[in-house]
């Protein structure tokens, strides 16, 4: 007769990983990343695109059997793999190990939230302008995270999967959360999730989410003031931001800077006026890179890095300013240095870039 294993039958091997120099230890799994458990037990180490490419987690593996799964060079060069660097999404433990994590936020460790995976059924794709629409998701489950993060959206059935930023605050955190999701998504011709949102996902639809993951996430409480900084589906996480610091009852000084093409490609204006009525020192500061003559523009031109810098310099803001700056790749990289020069400490400074997923 045949031997039927059943799962019970089955046993995982743990190992223990313990991160310096904070002693924080966690069980993970032999066949799971160090990343990946690190999620499912809700310890926040730095993080960005989970996949071996960006080198956000980078940290040196101090003792203990781990094997690498593939990963890009250009985040882990052959050089630092030779002395004992890693990459956290790609090791895998075969063995109790030791590492020293070289990039750690205490506050991002303090505000660690578990990973889970949540169904969700489509409730509307609205458009908000040409090419960029709002997706409202039900969740069947409560989600807790932190303004400014996000979560991976898979289709079903299609192999897609794709990371999207929350728009919506998410609420009190000591009720469990908020079973109600917004995002912002520029649509692309040939996007294999975003081209869906012109007729192929509508309401009712099945969808499942997993998260919340990132670390550009709304740091509330400060005095100072707070600069937000985006472009494109930028808007969703630093919309999330705001909207959380109104319903916090915070009255720092807030400077929204948006980049757009011309005045067709902006949006939620009216909402815009509406916070401005709430807040005692707020500026919403729209910046069109390509003004076109119709469209009777008197507001700030040129790119948005430029004109974060013309305002800043002019305003001299005074106390210590958190900024937050979401969108593509080339902005992010433009800001942060006009930031910096802005007398913005580094440390203070949080961004998350929107690429493009190439499959």
């Amino acid at each position: 007769m045949n031997d039927v294993i059943t799962k019970t039958d089955i046993k995982v091997i743990t190992h223990t990983v313990r991160f310096e120099p904070m002693g924080i230890e966690m069980d993970v799994n032999e066949g799971e990343t160090v990343l990946d458990a690190a999620f499912r037990q809700g310890i926040s180490v730095m993080h960005g695109c989970k996949e071996g490419q960006c080198a956000s987690c980078k940290s040196k593996l101090v003792d203990g059997d781990i094997e690498l799964l593939r990963y890009s060079t250009f985040a882990l060069p052959e050089s630092e793999r030779d002395t004992d660097h890693i990459l956290l999404c790609r090791t895998l433990a075969y063995s109790d190990i030791t590492v020293e994590l070289l990039n750690y936020d205490e506050d991002l460790l303090s505000r660690s939230i578990a990973v889970k995976e949540i169904g969700a059924v489509v409730v509307s794709v609205l458009p908000l302008t040409r090419d960029i629409r709002i997706l409202t998701l039900e969740l069947d489950a409560p989600l807790r995270f932190w303004a400014g993060q996000y979560v991976d959206i898979t289709i079903p059935g299609s192999g897609i999967t794709r990371a999207f930023s929350m728009a919506n605050a998410p609420g009190d955190h000591a009720t469990g959360g908020v079973r109600t999701l917004q995002f912002i998504i520029k649509i692309y011709p040939n996007g294999a999730f975003s081209a869906r949102l012109e007729g192929g996902l509508t309401a009712g639809n099945a969808l499942t989410i997993k998260g919340p993951y990132g670390t550009c996430f709304h740091r509330e409480g400060r005095p100072g003031p707070l600069v937000l900084v985006g472009g494109g589906s930028g808007m969703s996480p630093l919309w999330s931001i705001l909207l959380d610091h109104v319903a916090r009852g915070d009255h720092r000084p807030v400077r929204f800077f948006y980049g757009a093409r011309t005045k067709a490609d902006l949006f939620h204006i009216a909402e815009f006026a509406a916070i401005g009525e709430k807040l005692p020192d707020f500026k919403f500061i729209p910046a069109l890179s390509h003004a076109e003559p119709g469209d009777e523009w008197s507001g700030e031109t040129g790119f948005v890095h430029d004109v974060v810098a013309r305002v800043l310099k002019a305003e001299g803001l005074e106390g210590e300013i958190d900024a937050y700056s979401c969108g593509p790749p080339p902005m992010i990289d433009a800001v942060l240095p006009v930031l910096q020069m802005a007398g913005v400490e580094p440390e203070r400074i949080y961004f998350d870039k929107f690429t493009t997923a190439t499959r």
